[in-house]
């Protein structure tokens, strides 16, 4: 059995509760301080601390490497798409009042969709760089190549 026993149980535990403040975080951001950035780097600090605890090898297992990619790319395009969408319905781009019959309504439809792009491009984007970066050789040298 491992020493590290007690910081895999209490990540275990953590988490979980981490994730759903990042809901917490994304959904509360229409009304108060949050929103998609934050709620991505929540996500993303959550992955890093599984990855710290349990090894790279094991976060990559959990969130493979194509799926941050894929990622990235789905959140630029729900972004962007609702800017397509909000032109393509005779608005300027970004304007959300013309995403329902409502302005309001079309105001709470388009801020949710992008900030479900900006969450989606900002936990994937973290994490590519931590990948890339933990996933380097050791063994360059302390000194360089």
């Amino acid at each position: 059995m491992r020493l590290d026993i007690i910081l895999r149980v209490i990540a275990k535990l953590l988490i979980p509760f981490a994730l759903v403040f990042a809901l917490y975080v994304q959904f509360h951001g229409d009304f108060g301080p949050g929103g998609g950035f934050q709620a991505g780097v929540i996500v993303a600090a959550s992955v890093i601390f599984y990855a710290l605890i349990y090894g790279l090898p094991a976060a990559r297992r959990v969130v493979p490497d194509a799926l941050v990619e894929i990622l990235l790319a789905v959140g630029v395009l729900i972004y962007a798409g609702v800017g397509v969408i909000g032109l393509l319905l005779g608005g300027n781009y970004l304007d959300y009042f013309v995403l329902a019959g409502d302005p309001v309504h079309g105001q709470h439809r388009g801020i949710l969709w992008v900030e479900l792009g900006v969450l989606i491009t900002v936990a994937a984007v973290m994490l590519k760089v931590f990948y890339v970066f933990a996933g380097r050789r050791r063994d360059a040298g302390e000194g360089g190549e």
